[in-house]
């Protein structure tokens, strides 16, 4: 039964996404070389955003972090999710189950390392922030935005 309602999500996220990312006007997206986003950020969050790369659970910045505010991408600072929509999944990354906007991340099927998931990109710079999974351990959405904390910065609430 679960594998039935992950083939339908991920169907409908495949269809979504594909129709979003192609068919609607994309959001200014910053135009960098490697080379320029190597000069801006730190090895470990270009091999991340740029490289499409996953740090190790439980060893990141924000995955026990509860302060309110709003959690920015760390390359190119735009607003991505706001803490109120943060949880613990207990998976070992910052989980949201909703972004801050519809226009503020983009989803794209993945099908790298044999397995099929959605891959969440900044919508500004496109770089790489982590997936989202359907198992939203009832959230509002029942999605679980699993975010490396190395593509994320933060802005205190005031």
């Amino acid at each position: 039964m679960l594998k039935i309602k992950l083939l339908k999500y991920t169907e409908k996220i495949i269809l979504w996404s594909c129709c979003l990312f192609a068919c609607s006007p994309k959001p200014s997206v910053m135009n960098k070389t490697n080379q320029e986003w190597q000069k801006i950020l730190d090895p470990e969050t270009y091999r991340i955003m740029r490289e499409k790369g996953t740090e190790r659970p439980h060893t990141g910045q924000y995955d026990q972090f509860w302060e309110a505010g709003t959690y920015v991408c760390k390359a190119c600072n735009a607003p991505l999710f706001v803490s109120e929509t943060k949880f613990d999944a207990g998976c070992g990354w910052p989980s949201f189950f909703k972004g801050i906007d519809s226009t503020a991340i983009i989803e794209k099927p993945d099908y790298s390392h044999g397995m099929h998931r959605v891959e969440v990109l900044c919508a500004h710079c496109e770089g790489h922030l982590g997936h989202v999974f359907p198992d939203g351990y009832n959230t509002p959405t029942g999605l679980r935005y699993c975010i490396n904390s190395a593509a994320l910065g933060f802005k205190k609430q005031e």
